[in-house]
């Protein structure tokens, strides 16, 4: 993707929606990680290709475990976030840590689509996923994506709500 934050829409509407078997924040964060590569290769100026290893499926499985396992120490602040954010959150290790190498995992599928440099199936040199979609569908599901996950969000605010105000105030 030119724009990591394209890649919050699918991430946080696949995310959301698996949150029972995905750890969301890990998931999301994981697509936006993997781009530090890229960042780094134009801030070291190393050319062509601008997509390496770590847009792979084999080396994107390394890196989106170590991700999940780093995470799992944060996770009293990913704990909080959730609860700000009225989002219930149970997590364990495990979950963390596949929720990492699924999260590198669909960037790399995204960004397989979108960029002809990027090759999900190292040391295979072809790219298959290159042009399955056009670089402005690619971006308008993601921008889709982003707004269904809005009003899901916010429809799930609104049942909370209501729950809480249908809940009688029993006696402690």
């Amino acid at each position: 993707m030119p724009v990591t934050p394209y890649h919050f829409g699918p991430a946080g509407l696949i995310g959301y929606i698996f949150r029972k078997w995905i750890d969301l924040p890990v998931f999301v964060l994981a697509n936006v990680i993997i781009d530090v590569e890229v960042l780094l290769n134009r801030f070291m100026d190393l050319g062509r290709p601008i997509h390496r290893l770590g847009h792979t499926f084999l080396i994107g499985a390394v890196i989106g475990a170590g991700w999940g396992l780093a995470a799992y120490t944060a996770m009293p602040i990913f704990k909080w976030f959730m609860e700000k954010i009225s989002i219930p959150y149970r997590t364990n290790a495990f979950k963390m840590i596949i929720s990492g190498i699924l999260g590198i995992w669909f960037h790399v599928l995204i960004d397989g689509i979108y960029h002809y440099d990027v090759i999900p199936f190292w040391p295979m040199k072809k790219n298959h996923f290159w042009r399955l979609l056009t670089k402005n569908q690619v971006e308008w599901i993601c921008i889709a994506c982003m707004a269904i996950l809005i009003v899901l969000y916010i429809f799930s605010l609104k049942r909370q709500s209501v729950k809480k105000t249908i809940k009688p105030n029993l006696p402690a």
